[in-house]
């Protein structure tokens, strides 16, 4: 067996567990987001808020005990939609279906059982999230569309790339799913 096929044999053999994160998870997200180019950095005080105010709509994936996963969100205000802001996941755990994983453990969730849309932006450059994306609604049953939301001139000051806002429909039986979990 190849040595890239060894490590994944022996990643997929450790215990995977996600969980709801904490406020002491806060620097271990900061450092991980921080390795996960090209996401963008937060200030390591945001991904301590987010763990501690936010912790039921964000995921933490921990492999022996060491977080490899990340994926932050909130319910938007005043609509049935589930908003993912960053999924991080490590280099040490690529290859591994985590991103997806996250994302099917969140939409399970009690809080995220009225979602009926998940939504995110996505830059055009950013390859590996639109791979996610396309694959979690494809394998959901979703429709998944995008436009352009938060624009490079408009709303970056020209500094930083057009995010696109993707939409996934999250098929009935999935909300009807999270619905009878709660």
């Amino acid at each position: 067996m190849p040595k890239d096929m060894n490590d994944i044999e022996e990643r997929r053999s450790k215990t995977l567990i996600l969980r709801k994160p904490r406020s002491t998870d806060g620097s271990e997200i900061w450092e991980l987001v921080r390795a996960c180019k090209p996401l963008d950095e937060n200030s390591m005080y945001c991904n301590l808020v987010q763990a501690e105010h936010f912790s039921d709509t964000c995921v933490v994936a921990e492999l022996n005990g060491q977080i490899v996963g990340w994926i932050s969100g909130h319910m938007i205000p005043n609509e049935d939609a589930l908003f993912v802001w960053q999924v991080a996941v490590s280099p040490k755990a690529r290859g591994l279906g985590l991103g997806k994983k996250m994302l099917e453990h969140l939409i399970g969730r009690d809080a995220c059982a009225e979602a009926t849309q998940l939504n995110t932006t996505i830059t055009k450059d950013n390859e590996a999230s639109w791979a996610l994306f396309r694959s979690f609604a494809r394998d959901l049953g979703g429709e998944l569309s995008d436009k352009a939301h938060y624009k490079k001139e408009l709303h970056f000051d020209g500094h930083h790339a057009t995010e696109h806002m993707v939409t996934i429909t999250l098929p009935e039986e999935v909300e009807a799913d999270a619905k009878s979990a709660a």
